[in-house]
């Protein structure tokens, strides 16, 4: 994956706790209504939220790298070691007892199509659909989002970016993404997610 998008992905909130929260949640309603585009069943599409909201849990364990950080972007140490999230997510996520389906999404987010992903270089139809899915809508959701050194890309913009990358996605959930970018109202809802107000966030 280009420099810059690998970058966003693997950063994706550095500045605290409720911007976490926020990416989660954009995260969870984007993948899931990608899977409700792409005709999944009710079952899978309720796994896959869970999955998008707690893609990121592992960066829990490897906090002291990532919130509170106002310094700018990470070293290459630092982003190595924060790639630990995933299996770190999908162990704490088996430990509490979640599905084991919802556990293999969030242990395979960062896969590429391609083979070209993390943490093990799994290409194609070997990543599990759903983290297939969250893998576009993580990326799409960093690209959106203000970061600490530099402000959001509006949609269309975030969407070329995409693009540029595209061998790293499944076609079919690239443009079952692209549809729902175009043609629905979930930019309305990614806003408010990412900018309104959330009752329990922000609150001094």
């Amino acid at each position: 994956m280009g420099l810059a998008l690998e970058k966003d992905a693997e950063e994706c909130y550095s500045v605290d706790m409720n911007d976490a929260v926020r990416h989660g949640m954009c995260v969870s309603v984007l993948a899931s209504e990608l899977a409700r585009e792409l005709g999944c069943d009710e079952e899978f599409i309720h796994k896959v939220a869970v999955a998008g909201m707690l893609h990121d849990v592992g960066k829990l364990q490897v906090s002291p790298y990532i919130y509170g950080r106002r310094q700018g972007a990470m070293k290459i140490e630092e982003m190595r070691y924060v790639r630990l999230h995933a299996k770190l997510g999908a162990e704490i996520l088996k430990r509490e007892g979640y599905d084991q389906d919802i556990v293999d999404m969030v242990h395979y987010h960062h896969e590429n199509y391609d083979g070209s992903g993390y943490p093990y270089r799994m290409r194609g139809e070997e990543i599990p659909l759903g983290a297939r899915l969250i893998r576009v809508c993580d990326v799409f959701s960093a690209l959106v989002s203000d970061r600490p050194y530099r402000k959001a890309f509006d949609a269309d913009t975030a969407f070329g970016m995409v693009i540029d990358e595209v061998r790293h996605f499944d076609m079919r959930a690239f443009l079952a993404f692209q549809r729902l970018i175009n043609t629905t109202d979930i930019m309305s809802r990614v806003n408010q997610v990412l900018h309104g107000d959330i009752p329990g966030l922000d609150e001094k």
